[in-house]
């Protein structure tokens, strides 16, 4: 199972499914993040935490605790 935390810098990928229990999921669901959306990696901040992201066209910082509970799949090329 490859997690949000794993996608590299530059790379995208579409989730496929979150983890995590009520008001955890809620909010990373509340944030745009939810099933068949495209993310891409933009950056990391120096320390490698947060991770800097675009979904749905907004960027987001999201901790890499937080990532881990996002399973996706690499994105196939447009």
């Amino acid at each position: 199972m490859k997690t949000l935390k794993d996608v590299r810098v530059g790379e995208a990928a579409v989730v496929r499914r979150l983890h995590g229990e009520g008001a955890v999921k809620r909010r990373i669901m509340d944030m745009g993040i939810t099933k068949g959306v495209e993310i891409y990696v933009r950056k990391l901040a120096p320390l490698g935490d947060p991770m800097e992201l675009t979904v749905r066209g907004y960027e987001l910082s999201l901790r890499k605790a937080d990532a881990e509970m996002i399973e996706v799949e690499a994105s196939e090329p447009s």
